[in-house]
């Protein structure tokens, strides 16, 4: 697609991924729960015990219930950019509402502004190699993005189980790795201060050596998500 032809500008986004990101900056730092992990490069912050054990079991059986291949835009399966499995969980299961509600109010952003929770499971040699969330301009998915809630402002991820060894969350350009731990929430802003996407964010699902991974992820938009 030319980016010429795009009716959505590249930087139309930056005034709203500016005004979320002092939101979410200021409610995070007043709250003695969160963890801003130390680094200039990107803002960064984890909650430890966000979901109780038995939370994590239960949603670890509702996406094995529904995964399947995962997918990434312009890249098939067989490539192996992707290799894990994941799926939307239902939005109206009474549980995944009150998971998904309790992510909406630690953020402080409307409800309305998150995507679907989706989860993934990674057995062992499954991976998702290094990439950052927010849309890139003049992609062939960039004007059905824009037009479905604008580009993505922050990223929530929780881990469900321990990983006998392998699947760390690798943030490749803070130099960063993350081993999975059962209950806890990574919370990252894509985008800087300034609003604009920030490439430090590039992360990666390393593949999992022995056992298996499971994680959810809600991501939020600049906009309505539809």
């Amino acid at each position: 697609m030319s980016q010429t032809k795009s009716p959505y500008a590249e930087n139309a986004d930056l005034p709203a991924l500016r005004r979320i990101g002092a939101q979410v900056r200021e409610r995070l730092a007043a709250n003695p729960a969160v963890y801003k992990v130390p680094t200039d490069k990107a803002e960064l912050f984890a909650v430890g015990d966000f979901m109780s054990a038995e939370e994590c079991t239960k949603m670890r059986a509702l996406i094995d219930a529904v995964a399947k291949p995962s997918y990434v835009f312009d890249v098939d399966y067989s490539e192996g950019y992707r290799t894990s499995y994941s799926g939307d969980v239902d939005p109206n299961d009474p549980f995944i509402r009150k998971i998904s509600r309790r992510i909406d109010d630690l953020l402080g952003i409307d409800p309305e502004f998150g995507e679907t929770i989706q989860g993934q499971r990674y057995m062992p040699g499954q991976e998702f190699q290094p990439h950052c969330d927010w849309f890139h301009y003049g992609t062939s998915y960039w004007d059905m993005e824009m037009a479905r809630g604008g580009q993505r402002s922050f990223t929530t991820m929780v881990f469900l189980n321990e990983v006998e060894a392998g699947g760390t969350t690798d943030f490749v350009e803070l130099d960063i790795a993350i081993e999975p731990k059962p209950g806890v929430l990574l919370i990252w802003n894509n985008a800087k201060p300034d609003g604009h996407t920030n490439l430090d964010t590039l992360h990666a699902g390393r593949p999992v050596i022995t056992g298996c991974k499971y994680v959810i992820t809600k991501w939020y938009r600049t906009k309505t998500w539809t």
